[in-house]
């Protein structure tokens, strides 16, 4: 039972989420960072972003169902009840945004509860509308380093920005090559990601390609905006253009083998990069 809770809170999402959120308190933190606001910040941003994911999987038990990806999943598999499950999912976004304002402050509370909200009241219903709703829910999915840059400062700066356009951009790639991965399931559960919309997946090899190319000047931002120096600065170019060999890629070989591989290099790219601009912040 109690894994199956755990289970609605897509651990293995979270985990990013929170690294996304940390790099934006160190940024954030220009006169010092504080321990114990950054345990409150990582519990808090924790918290809303278990929550919000358990409600998406209430809201999408029926479409869950449908799917062979998702239909092992606690509430359509049968093992959860509903009911418990909202109320627990409800429980969880609460505490989260508590602990945000008064453990950090009201800026990133505020935040996090626009992420929850935008990603559940706009995202999740657009997704049986249109394919532009990966677009929209890029927004929310790009806000933790903006929570944690808020928790540390109390404001946001251009800096917060180029962090939040650097994750905005990078899901692009990543959730394009799981929409053509599993584009049947979409289909069936009468989701319609861009490859249920143009099944020949050439708007989608064309849009991972495009966001692979924009994200390379984007994040060698923080190099001119003083938040990193010239480790990171060639770091980033490499990673970004061997993401961009990926993308290139699936432009000529748009198989579910190659979708993978763009899969797999977003979900090294990202780690990687921040950890070099970590690595190469100014003293």
């Amino acid at each position: 039972m109690i894994k199956d809770y755990i289970a609605l809170t897509k651990p293995r999402i979270t985990w990013l989420i929170l690294m996304s959120t940390g790099v934006g308190y160190f940024f954030g933190a220009q006169n010092g960072w504080h321990l114990v606001t950054l345990i409150h910040t990582i519990i808090g941003t924790g918290l809303i972003a278990s929550g919000t994911a358990a409600l998406n999987q209430w809201y999408e038990r029926e479409a869950d169902a449908k799917m062979r990806r998702t239909q092992a999943r606690p509430l359509p598999a049968g093992r959860l009840d509903a009911w418990k499950a909202l109320v627990f999912a409800i429980l969880i976004s609460m505490a989260g945004f508590a602990e945000l304002w008064i453990g950090a402050n009201a800026l990133s509370a505020l935040l996090g509860l626009f992420t929850l909200l935008s990603y559940l009241f706009v995202y999740t219903p657009l997704k049986q509308r249109s394919p532009h709703s990966t677009t929209i829910g890029s927004i929310p999915g790009a806000m933790p380093p903006l929570i944690g840059f808020a928790a540390a400062s109390g404001t946001l700066t251009w800096q917060a920005w180029v962090l939040f356009a650097i994750l905005f951009l990078w899901q692009f790639p990543h959730f394009y090559a799981i929409a053509w991965m599993y584009k049947e399931d979409y289909a069936r559960a009468g989701i319609r990601m861009l490859p249920v919309v143009e099944p020949d997946g050439k708007s989608t090899a064309r849009r991972i390609l495009l966001c692979s190319i924009a994200l390379i000047p984007i994040s060698l931002m923080p190099k001119f905006f003083a938040m990193a120096g010239n480790v990171y600065l060639y770091g980033a170019l490499a990673l970004g253009l061997a993401f961009l060999y990926a993308g290139l890629r699936i432009r000529t070989d748009r198989s579910r083998q190659q979708a993978r591989r763009v899969l797999l290099a977003s979900v090294v790219y990202l780690p990687v990069l921040f950890s070099l601009m970590l690595f190469d912040r100014p003293a």
